[in-house]
């Protein structure tokens, strides 16, 4: 059963690579330490992935940019790299409820009411 991430794409919170990301059908993790790559690590081929960016300094919420189906890992190199069909893109969601999602890689989510709004095509 498909499991369910939510990523950014924002180096040092302000280098924005996710268009980058679309265009070459990847995601990446810049992070090599910590606790991040270990949660990345689980992403497995046919999971599902959204790219999120944050709304700026005192709002609450995030905005769903992307969505996609992940289709291969790579663990080999120094960053965590994963094939991604980029089934939607440029969306500009507006998700009310962030549910802690403010690091670099926040999963996996179980199928539920919340989840349904980021990923719901």
């Amino acid at each position: 059963m498909a499991q369910y991430w939510v990523v950014g794409a924002s180096w040092g919170g302000v280098d924005h690579q996710d268009q980058r990301f679309v265009d070459q059908g990847i995601w990446m993790l810049g992070w090599k330490d910590g606790a991040q790559p270990e949660r990345a690590r689980e992403m497995q081929p046919g999971d599902r992935i959204a790219i999120k960016r944050m709304k700026g300094q005192g709002q609450t919420g995030i905005r769903i940019l992307h969505l996609g189906i992940i289709r291969g890992v790579i663990l080999d190199t120094e960053k965590i790299i994963c094939t991604v069909n980029w089934v939607a893109t440029n969306l500009d969601r507006n998700i009310e409820e962030s549910k802690g999602c403010f690091a670099s890689i926040h999963g996996p989510f179980s199928h539920d009411s919340w989840v349904q709004q980021v990923f719901c095509l």
